[in-house]
């Protein structure tokens, strides 16, 4: 679980981001300690990808700040932003292995893209990653013949291969079965423990969140609800939240006259 130490990789101060005119994210404030698991929640549309996306610096937000190991990456320049990148490893919702290499290749793509290191320390470097992942003699199979556990277990090596101080992980147990699940989870833990990184998980699966949280951050309609323990969270008497974790559907009141305008809007388009 998370380390006794108080200071900060990531720091988010008042950031708004939107996508055209539309307000995604509004005055999100949020500190993400070193060597803590923190799980980003919320429902469809409550902005933790576009969350992630900007700290990745994929985005750019409206306003506001982002520091991440001390920098703020929203005025830096690019070959600052990509010296920092490279002290992070991200394994994404699908994998995005490339289809035409096989599982040794990708994970070792990061080490040939960004490193002058000699092809049998690649080798070495991404055969012990595939060992943690417990991916160990799979290394010339193509992507096309893992299972989905196994693509997500790819995607972690090749993630960790550079030995990163941050990993985010989007969704790392979509579409699994509950075993599979629950080995991702372990394997999660596993990698705080051992690589002592701080982790960002962005998820909507609430057993995965309790269980390898060390802190939860809830997003509701682009607006921070809560950051707090997993008990915290449980205990909270906001209403969204015991939604969430009750699983009550919520009931949307629909305006009519704005309904007939974005649909009247859409018709004009279409017609230009």
């Amino acid at each position: 679980m998370a380390r006794d130490n108080s200071e900060n990789v990531i720091e988010i101060e008042n950031l708004v981001a939107h996508y055209g005119d539309r307000v995604i994210l509004q005055d999100i404030n949020l500190a993400i300690r070193t060597g803590e698991i923190m799980v980003i929640m919320g429902g469809s549309g409550s902005g933790k990808t576009t969350l992630m996306r900007n700290m990745l610096g994929l985005n750019k937000p409206t306003s506001g700040n982002i520091r991440i190991f001390g920098k703020d990456i929203t005025r830096i320049k690019r070959r600052e932003l990509y010296e920092i990148r490279r002290k992070i490893g991200v394994a994404f919702q699908g994998g995005a292995l490339l289809g035409s290499m096989t599982v040794a290749e990708n994970i070792e793509l990061p080490l040939r893209q960004h490193t002058q290191l000699d092809e049998s320390t690649i080798r070495i470097m991404s055969r012990m990653k595939l060992e943690v992942v417990n991916l160990a003699g799979f290394e010339n199979l193509m992507p096309s013949e893992l299972s989905g556990g196994m693509v997500k277990r790819a995607a972690l090596a090749r993630s960790i291969v550079m030995d990163p101080n941050l990993l985010f992980f989007d969704e790392p147990s979509a579409g699994l079965d509950p075993v599979v699940s629950a080995e991702i989870d372990e394997l999660i833990l596993r990698l705080s423990e051992a690589m002592n990184v701080t982790i960002v998980v962005v998820t909507h699966e609430l057993e995965s969140a309790f269980k390898i949280a060390d802190r939860i951050t809830v997003l509701g309609s682009g607006r921070l609800l809560m950051t707090g323990t997993v008990d915290e969270i449980r205990q909270s008497d906001n209403e969204v939240i015991q939604d969430m974790l009750n699983r009550r559907p919520r009931d949307e009141a629909v305006n009519a006259e704005e309904y007939l305008a974005r649909l009247t809007a859409d018709r004009s388009r279409r017609h230009i």
